[in-house]
């Protein structure tokens, strides 16, 4: 079954999915492009028939953003307790 939203078989044709080479490619900038993908989506989904599947699309890139700032975060936070370890250790 095709899946539309979040696997989408035109954009899973090579060897690395289109959204994992775009983070590669923008590294610490990857959330202003979820933020527009998710702007675009929510801007656009009353203007198409398909318009549950542009806010799903919508969604998809919200819980991308969160994932990536809540790893982003989750490192932040253990790269402090370790520093502060470091510092105990003086």
């Amino acid at each position: 079954m095709k899946d539309e939203v979040n696997h989408p078989e035109h954009y899973t044709k090579n060897d690395i999915e289109c959204i994992d080479y775009i983070q590669q490619q923008l590294g610490d900038e990857f959330p202003s492009y979820l933020e527009g993908c998710i702007i675009k989506y929510v801007h656009r989904y009353k203007h198409k028939q398909s318009s549950i599947t542009d806010l799903q699309k919508a969604k998809w890139y919200l819980n991308k953003l969160i994932e990536f700032i809540s790893y982003k975060h989750g490192k932040a936070v253990k790269q402090f307790n370790s520093l502060m370890a470091e510092e105990d250790e003086l």
